[in-house]
């Protein structure tokens, strides 16, 4: 039977050897699944995906037992789950719910270890005026203390 922790250490050595791959998660589903989830900043390319699930099949085998192994992409509307996301999508329109539950989009300014600033767009009356504009405000989150934050896809 193999374990989370050594299908992550294999997983890290089949990215070292891969051009700006990151894992994501491993997840161990109670059906007898195992999920891996990789990304990359220009898109996942199911051969990369297939060439993963070959390598661990080759190194562990019989040690799989039951398991059925499914190896794919993040998912693009999905919530992010590492901070390497977070800093592929700097620039980028995104949706964030709040340790509240309050949802706030915007576009992800910028990221500092586990903190990033959201841009967001805010109506103020600015000293001396009667109407209200919208003006641009920076908030900064901590990434463990939001419930998600995710890519919102434009169509425009």
């Amino acid at each position: 039977m193999i374990t989370k922790e050594a299908l992550s250490t294999l997983v890290e050595e089949w990215l070292q050897s891969q051009s700006g791959y990151f894992l994501v998660d491993i997840e161990m589903c109670d059906d007898d699944r195992i999920v891996i989830e990789i990304d990359h900043a220009d898109g996942v390319w199911i051969e990369d995906c297939a060439d993963l699930s070959r390598f661990l099949q080759e190194k562990v085998g019989e040690a799989l037992g039951d398991y059925e192994l499914e190896v794919g992409s993040a998912g693009l509307g999905q919530p992010f789950k590492v901070a390497q996301q977070y800093q592929n999508h700097v620039g980028d329109n995104v949706e964030v719910v709040d340790g509240e539950g309050h949802k706030m989009t915007g576009i992800l300014k910028d990221v500092n270890g586990r903190q990033f600033t959201l841009t967001t767009q805010e109506k103020q009356v600015p000293e001396g005026k009667k109407r209200p504009v919208k003006v641009d405000v920076d908030k900064t989150y901590s990434m463990d203390e939001v419930k998600s934050t995710k890519y919102l896809i434009n169509f425009k």
